[in-house]
């Protein structure tokens, strides 16, 4: 009996591929920009809510619209991972960059501060016995190194609040955290639904954090220019910008996606010199390439492990089919 011959999968045309990431570069960069802009007006905790609401209620629309009502179903104990997940990425981890940008935090220091979170991630597999080559931890040492120059710079010129600075960094420490433990949480298999369902907890979370900050829960009157940012971050930001990241990630190596984690930070600080006029210093400059460098060394580094495992797995099965 033969095997029925295996279906040839089409590879996507390399400019979608091309035009996705583009995306995922140009509007997750500029995202720092929009929040720079909206919480000059609008509550941070408040409007991220509302941000995180309205995106998560579009996308499962066109989910269902597009699979049916039923495709939004998931056991309770995944939406208990959706829950924790909405908690530390959109809560945590976003509300606390526009916390960050309210306190004084320019757009492109922001996006180099988050440009960290994979140092953090490698830091968590480390702390629970995983064995990073020295080349990643070479990289995390770098990248931490240029994150202490852009603080302390910042500190010695007084231009930027040490306060917002740290803010910051604490949203990289959550963010990290949640993109660490999303493999380990219970949680709905298609990436799309876990998107909505973290979203909408993430509403939730930041409506309670808006809460205890005393802000107002409610939309209020505020600058048009505020209002085009938040729905630039909803529509782009939030939708558009997620689902260009999940199909690429699905048709194209990792290590090609995962250079949006230095990218963005440039697109960020030219968009915030560009536009907003925010400064560039010797400083921004040195910290922020050794931080965007450090990513790149992580990234290629764990790239190479990932294929020296595939290879060694592939070595050993055929060793056993022998």
């Amino acid at each position: 009996m033969t095997a029925p011959p295996a279906v040839a999968t089409v590879p996507p045309a390399a400019w979608l591929v091309a035009v996705a990431l583009g995306i995922v570069y140009v509007v997750w960069g500029s995202t720092y920009l929009a929040i720079r802009v909206l919480v000059e007006d609008l509550p941070p905790f408040a409007s991220a809510s509302w941000r995180y609401l309205v995106a998560g209620l579009l996308l499962g629309a066109v989910l269902a619209l597009r699979g049916g009502v039923r495709r939004l179903r998931v056991a309770r104990r995944e939406l208990v991972g959706c829950a924790a997940l909405g908690l530390l990425l959109p809560a945590l981890g976003n509300g606390l960059v526009m916390l960050g940008e309210q306190k004084g935090a320019p757009s492109g220091i922001a996006a180099l501060l988050i440009a960290a979170v994979p140092l953090w991630v490698i830091v968590y597999r480390r702390l629970t016995g995983d064995r990073p080559s020295a080349r990643t931890l070479l990289g995390v040492l770098l990248g931490f190194a240029g994150l202490v120059v852009l603080i302390a710079s910042q500190g010695i010129s007084g231009d930027v609040p040490v306060v917002a600075c740290l803010i910051i960094m604490g949203a990289t420490v959550f963010w990290s955290l949640g993109s660490w433990s999303q493999p380990r949480l219970p949680l709905p298999k298609d990436a799309f639904v876990l998107a909505v369902y973290e979203m909408l907890f993430g509403s939730v979370w930041l409506l309670l954090l808006a809460a205890v900050r005393g802000e107002h829960l409610l939309p209020t009157s505020a600058p048009l220019d505020a209002w085009l940012a938040w729905a630039y971050l909803v529509t782009f930001g939030s939708v558009v910008a997620f689902t260009a990241y999940v199909w690429v990630l699905s048709v194209a190596p990792i290590s090609l996606v995962a250079t949006y984690a230095y990218v963005n930070p440039v697109v960020a600080v030219f968009l915030g010199w560009l536009i907003l006029s925010e400064a560039v210093t010797m400083p921004i400059v040195i910290g922020g390439a050794v931080v965007v460098g450090a990513v790149a060394i992580v990234v290629s580094a764990e790239r190479q492990k990932a294929q020296a495992d595939q290879a060694s797995t592939r070595s050993t099965a055929l060793r056993v089919t022998e």
